[in-house]
């Protein structure tokens, strides 16, 4: 007849007395308390290993941290897993290793990641921003969290503050880096899923706003204030060159003499250097050639063309121009990224070939103009429209 076993109360577990050698008292089903002579007492479960059928027992923890209706219940857990194949043992490691792992695999440590490969496909400038952004708004409540603990009501009440204040437009974009990360999560295997898809949908539409720009009729004052304007001859320089050459603030800021050829009177921009990590190449005007060589007699000897004033190795700041402008009247009329909607509007209303427009503004691959020009065409079809923006630029009456 087999041996019953009587289960255990709560009072022999709490008054079990230690021994000179330890000593078990079963509970039945495998869970036993083990007293050992200096006063500890284990819970332990012996069971079958399923991978090997050797007998061995696994620790439930420690009386009276682990009660005995504890013990009881993780004693049922560990047989439910057995009777499904799984050891107990082995299945705790796992749990401790994937808690680990989640707790190492925090947002911000994923984000940091993730931005190591992000960076090398934008801007620096764009970079520095984007990362800031995240830094400013997510990181702060949900930095430290494993990202796999993430959801949607969490993020959500995260970034509406900054919808009430107006922020709509950041709190999309920050949404849409927010979604890369998990998605490089999940495709490192850090997540099975990204939960964040769609909270997109929980916030307002942003109102579409444009840089603020001139009109076409107003480029002549703009000259002029420009002109006289008291502020140091290379920031004059640099916003010149950069309304004759359609480039963005920091494609202009950052320039180096090395991607100058005066030979071809061409000016090469590296694919790192450009939004949309492709090489654009610019035809030079002579005004733009008459603008460059005013700068060699300053910055000839350096790296950068429009050197920054404490460091002359380094560039100046991407906001110089758009702190010029701002200073010489026009703030809230035009930022410096406005000067290439104003050179846009004013080609396009005279009629110039649209797509080579977008080109000369590095909107579109120049590939995709190819099969109507040759290379040398092409180039020459774009230095005509240059050539015709600078003129109109330096009109009689405007100083270059």
């Amino acid at each position: 007849m087999a041996k019953t076993t009587t289960p255990l109360t709560a009072t022999q577990v709490s008054n079990a007395k230690t021994k000179e050698k330890e000593y078990n008292l079963c509970d039945g089903r495998g869970l036993r308390l083990r007293i050992k002579p200096n006063g500890s007492k284990i819970w332990l479960i012996n069971f079958k290993r399923p991978s090997t059928d050797k007998r061995t027992n696994f620790s439930l923890g420690s009386f009276p941290d682990v009660s005995l209706a504890n013990a009881r219940r993780k004693c049922d857990e560990a047989r439910t897993l057995l009777s499904q194949g799984i050891d107990p043992q082995d299945h705790q490691l796992q749990q401790k290793n994937a808690e680990k792992i989640a707790a190492e695999n925090t947002l911000k440590s994923v984000t940091d990641a993730w931005f190591e490969i992000k960076k090398q496909k934008v801007s620096e400038n764009h970079g520095q921003k984007l990362y800031r952004r995240l830094e400013l708004y997510l990181f702060p409540a949900l930095g430290d969290k494993p990202i796999s603990a993430l959801t949607a009501p969490q993020v959500i009440q995260v970034l509406k503050p900054a919808e009430a204040k107006g922020n709509i437009e950041t709190c999309k974009r920050v949404i849409s880096w927010l979604n890369e990360v998990m998605t490089f999560a999940v495709n490192t295997g850090l997540i099975h899923s990204n939960p964040l898809i769609g909270i997109a949908a929980a916030f307002g539409v942003p109102e579409k706003r444009q840089m603020p720009t001139i009109k076409p009729a107003e480029l002549p004052e703009f000259m002029e204030a420009l002109t006289y304007s008291s502020i140091k001859i290379t920031t004059r320089c640099l916003i010149q060159i950069q309304l004759h050459t359609m480039t963005r603030p920091a494609e202009a800021a950052k320039a180096k003499w090395i991607e100058i050829d005066f030979d071809k009177q061409q000016w090469t921009i590296p694919a790192e250097r450009m939004k949309m990590k492709r090489e654009h190449v610019i035809p030079l005007t002579p005004q733009v050639i008459s603008l460059l060589k005013r700068m060699q007699d300053i910055s000839g000897d350096l790296e950068y063309i429009f050197p920054a004033d404490r460091n002359p190795n380094n560039h100046t700041n991407t906001e110089t121009a758009n702190m010029a402008i701002k200073r010489m009247g026009y703030k809230g009329r035009l930022v410096a990224h406005g000067l290439r909607a104003l050179a846009s509007t004013t080609l396009n209303e005279q009629g110039f070939d649209a797509e080579l427009i977008e080109v000369s503004l590095a909107h579109v691959d120049k590939n995709t103009v190819r099969a109507a020009y040759n290379r040398a065409e092409y180039i020459e079809r774009r230095r005509e429209i240059m050539c015709w923006w600078s003129d109109r630029i330096c009109q009689p009456g405007q100083a270059l």
